[in-house]
């Protein structure tokens, strides 16, 4: 496969979403759904691409939800910023046990765990050809899992930001309540910002069109559709500077 395939990045920054590791499970992680995960960002690997990846956790507590129920935002996002560092460990795992070099570097400082996020390690570690697992957000409160992502694609000089989702790309509504949304093949930046598309937060919009990362929205449930999309394909929305 390695000699067949060419990719069209060196080096990516995935974002998944802790719900993507839940399956069709209501909490937690899906044994199935982590290990399949694993195989295709260690075909991505094998190829010759970069990965870094940036894990939500919101399939383990997601902050934002009880503050908004009450509790201090700050702890709550805390505690969020853990729930990250449980998810990196598990695909940090899933991983390994396919045989390839996997980094977890957390914002916090969790040493026995894992390792401080240094800018130039992680970098580092990508050109040895080690995936790198980002967790713990930003370590700063109040900052979304998206941002983190666009902050690290910016750190690391990432070639382009994909942003794994449950749907195929960027509708102009709801597809899972309204069955005619239309969906975009491409996008500017100044058009998911004024249009409210929900993509990503406004801050991780902006981080990214300011600094020049496109992005590419997918879904991460259809199989195949990373490595697709890494050779070239053009799958799901791309959301580029105007």
């Amino acid at each position: 496969m390695s000699e067949e395939l060419r990719p069209a990045y060196k080096r990516i920054l995935l974002k998944l979403s802790g719900e993507a590791l839940m399956g069709d499970q209501e909490y937690g992680i899906d044994p199935r759904v982590i290990g399949r995960l694993a195989r295709e960002v260690t075909e991505l690997s094998r190829i010759g691409v970069e990965v870094a990846i940036v894990i939500g956790g919101g399939n383990i507590f997601r902050g934002a939800g009880l503050a908004e129920a009450g509790m201090d935002r700050v702890t709550a996002d805390h505690m969020g910023m853990l729930a990250t560092v449980m998810n990196g460990l598990a695909i940090q795992d899933a991983l390994e046990r396919l045989g390839k070099f996997c980094r977890v570097m957390s914002a916090i400082k969790i040493n026995q765990v894992c390792e401080d996020y240094i800018r130039r390690r992680a970098v580092r570690h990508l050109e040895k050809g080690r995936i790198v697992v980002f967790a713990a957000g930003t370590g700063s409160p109040f900052f979304t899992t998206d941002t983190a992502a666009s902050l690290r694609a910016i750190e690391i000089n990432a070639d382009i930001m994909i942003k794994a989702t449950k749907v195929d790309g960027v509708y102009d509504s709801d597809p899972f309540k309204n069955p005619n949304a239309v969906r975009y093949e491409r996008l500017t930046y100044e058009e998911a910002l004024s249009k409210h598309l929900g993509v990503m937060d406004a801050t991780a919009l902006v981080m990214c069109r300011d600094n020049n990362i496109p992005l590419r929205v997918m879904n991460i449930f259809n199989e195949g559709d990373l490595m697709r999309l890494v050779t070239g394909e053009p799958i799901g929305t791309l959301v580029e500077r105007g």
